[in-house]
């Protein structure tokens, strides 16, 4: 008997939206939207959905700051998964307002370019390239964009967001792929309760946040040399601001092995002892982009 699952993410048409409906691919599943991303958290904070869809890094921009300071500082949502999605974003609007004589689009009739400032920043070349006299105007998501164009026809506006929230609301793909870099992926975090059990993954993934001892010179250092030495890799880690104090840290570590094993909680407990004060985020399987691909066609 299968189980309808309850996520909540960003507006339907967005980034978020696509990712969601590759991972969850044959699996029923309740769809809340919502416009910001303290609003998706919070849904899952309150139970009224099983799981958040967070996007967490970009290719281009890097990580997401607000959503990574949402998940450290106003909730506490194990992650239970993380997988990449490309991020295709598309100049959206009516090919009619702009259509010349000749039967080509002009540009020069565009007055704005409205987008989420994270899709905006990917597609910065092209703009300046293409459309460098228009107004550019940032809003929660890429999908909200979309409907913005629709709801004011004439105005010279285009979007700039997916090729599912065109078709959702009835707009034209202006011109399709037009971020900087081909390889243009987002890293998506699952946080909830519930382990995410419904793909298979041999690849796990552990995150971990270190605050270091203010009195205990080079424990940065000593902190990396309790991974190096175990030949443990680390993907990631960041500096990030505690928000307590000016000029106070802490690392954000993505750490490519399982707590199931003998070398990661001897290397927690080793920084422990130096006293360092250590939060694990969540230990969960992670997907690339093919490997989902063909789960869901398999």
């Amino acid at each position: 008997m299968s189980t309808t699952k309850s996520v909540a993410l960003l507006p339907a048409g967005s980034v978020s939206d696509e990712a969601a409906r590759q991972l969850f691919a044959g699996e029923e599943v309740e769809w809340k939207h919502h416009r910001l991303i303290a609003d998706v958290f919070l849904s899952t904070v309150k139970g009224e959905s099983g799981y958040s869809i967070i996007p967490i890094e970009n290719t281009i921009e890097g990580s997401v700051s607000l959503h990574m300071d949402w998940m450290v500082h106003e909730v506490d949502l194990p992650i239970q998964a993380e997988w990449v999605y490309p991020s295709i974003q598309n100049l959206i609007g009516r090919r009619s307002e702009l259509t010349n004589e000749y039967g080509a689009v002009d540009y020069s009739r565009v007055k704005k370019v409205i987008s989420h400032p994270v899709a905006m920043a990917q597609c910065l070349q092209f703009l300046r390239s293409e459309i460098p006299h228009a107004e550019t105007e940032h809003v929660g998501s890429t999908s909200e964009a979309v409907r913005i164009v629709r709801d004011n026809p004439g105005a010279g506006w285009l979007a700039i967001g997916t090729s599912r929230a065109a078709a959702n609301n009835e707009l034209d793909i202006l011109q399709a792929s037009i971020t900087d870099h081909s390889n243009n992926y987002t890293r998506f975090l699952l946080v909830g309760e519930q382990p995410y059990t419904a793909r298979h993954s041999d690849f796990k993934k552990t995150s971990i946040l270190v605050n270091l001892p203010d009195d205990y010179p080079g424990a940065l250092h000593q902190v990396l040399s309790a991974f190096a030495w175990r030949r443990i890799n680390l993907s990631r880690i960041e500096s990030r601001p505690t928000k307590k104090k000016l000029g106070n840290s802490y690392f954000y570590i993505d750490i490519e092995m399982s707590l199931d094993t003998v070398l990661l909680p001897a290397a927690i407990a080793e920084i422990e002892a130096i006293g360092c004060q250590v939060r694990v985020l969540g230990c969960y399987p992670s997907f690339t982009y093919e490997q989902l691909q063909q789960q869901s066609n398999g």
